[in-house]
């Protein structure tokens, strides 16, 4: 499973940022799909995830402000970014949890993932 992020950028506090990941190769083997973000210094973090049926489950401190989606028939998956904060600036990545890692609705352990994209930066001012 290959998985591409495209999207980021510089964003505005107050502003909005859509980040997609095209995946591709093996998708059936896929069971959720996340988006995790890494600020310099800091430990990569789960923002949130989705299973193939559309559940979704996000960190607590990025309920209301983040939305993931995903589209099945593309092989898409997105995060929106609304109110952006400075504290948002991280590189975000896109990552994939196999069945044979992970065969529940939600997935938000970190090792659950097999495969990752090479991430977008996302710097957003004040």
């Amino acid at each position: 499973v290959q998985l591409v992020e495209s999207g980021g950028g510089l964003g505005q506090a107050g502003g909005s940022l859509r980040l997609s990941c095209a995946a591709s190769g093996t998708i059936f083997s896929i069971n959720a799909m996340g988006w995790f973000r890494q600020a310099p210094g800091k430990e990569r973090e789960l923002v949130a995830t989705i299973s193939g049926s559309g559940t979704t489950y996000y960190a607590d401190s990025k309920k209301g402000r983040f939305t993931i989606s995903r589209d099945n028939a593309k092989n898409t998956l997105y995060l929106q970014l609304n109110s952006l904060k400075p504290e948002d600036t991280a590189m975000y990545y896109c990552a994939a949890a196999p069945f044979s890692s992970c065969s529940d609705y939600v997935c938000p352990g970190y090792d659950e993932y097999d495969y990752w994209g090479q991430g977008t930066q996302v710097t957003v001012s004040s």
